[in-house]
């Protein structure tokens, strides 16, 4: 097994790249990510007073958090083995070759019962401009070339807590609408996050045109919201966890319950047949 490595989907000098190309103005993705980082750690009954953040745009939160220690978001991260309470791994981890390999980094950096809060591009975004771009390039040029990076499901992305070793795993799913004039400046506002195309399998030349003519056409066609523009979904995936500690509350053995549910609920409980009596 010493001999395998991670798959590389992600081309990190030119995510490096397109990151060095995002306008501050443009960032609102990140303002709700620190949004949600405040509202979820006011309802934790802790002072937290080591943090890092993973993040490819240190700038933007530093500003957040000016005591924190940032660490770009590489696949080797530079966190210190259990120096940490509170790990933020900020708007990265669908850009991870190895997602699991991140959070378990990250799990080996937090001090026992350290929590861990993550937010990324879920599997749902930009589900609008995939599907016209798809149907475009079909059209025109008859296959198919990798645009998007794949984003883990919801219903997935979970268990990668639990494989990283944390404990009391929590993953929620949020929605967010933007809307646009068009294609064309949905794709801009992409290129101004930072969240333009960065696989190692992307066409290396310019995409054609009338492909992109296609696909706005389209886009229009199937997405346009009331006020005549498109609307364009982002999904935002929060992932909690906790570092293992020997205080924390411990899930009960199966079987090992004193109280029946009925009468907990104080409900007729109506047993089922045994096979023999059918």
């Amino acid at each position: 097994m010493g001999g395998m490595t991670t798959p590389q989907l992600t081309d990190r000098t030119a995510l490096a790249r397109n990151r060095k190309r995002a306008q501050a103005d443009a960032l609102f993705l990140h303002d709700a990510v620190a949004d949600e980082f405040h509202e979820r750690l006011t309802e934790v009954n802790r002072t937290f007073t080591a943090i890092a953040i993973v993040t490819g745009f240190p700038a933007f939160w530093r500003q957040h958090y000016p005591d924190a220690t940032i660490i770009s978001d590489e696949d080797v991260l530079a966190l210190e083995p259990g120096a940490y309470d509170l790990v933020l791994h900020a708007m990265a981890l669908h850009w991870a070759n190895d997602p699991v390999g991140q959070l378990v980094q990250c799990r080996h950096g937090l001090k026992k019962d350290g929590l861990l809060l993550c937010v990324f591009l879920g599997g749902q975004t930009l589900h609008e401009l995939r599907a016209s771009l798809a149907e475009a390039e079909a059209q025109v040029t008859g296959g198919l070339s990798p645009r998007i990076a794949p984003m883990g499901e919801i219903r997935d992305v979970g268990a990668l807590l639990q494989r990283a070793g944390f404990a009391m795993p929590v993953a929620d799913s949020t929605p967010m609408t933007a809307s646009y004039v068009n294609a064309f400046h949905l794709m801009h506002d992409l290129r101004k996050m930072g969240e333009n195309n960065a696989l190692v399998g992307r066409i290396r030349h310019a995409t054609r045109r009338n492909v992109l003519t296609e696909a706005a056409c389209i886009y229009a066609e199937n997405f346009r919201n009331a006020d005549n523009r498109v609307d364009a979904t982002f999904e935002m995936i929060t992932l909690t966890g906790w570092a293992p500690s020997d205080d924390q509350p411990q899930p009960l053995r199966p079987g090992s319950a004193t109280t029946r549910l009925a009468e907990a609920l104080n409900a007729t409980e109506n047993p089922l047949p045994r096979d023999d009596e059918n």
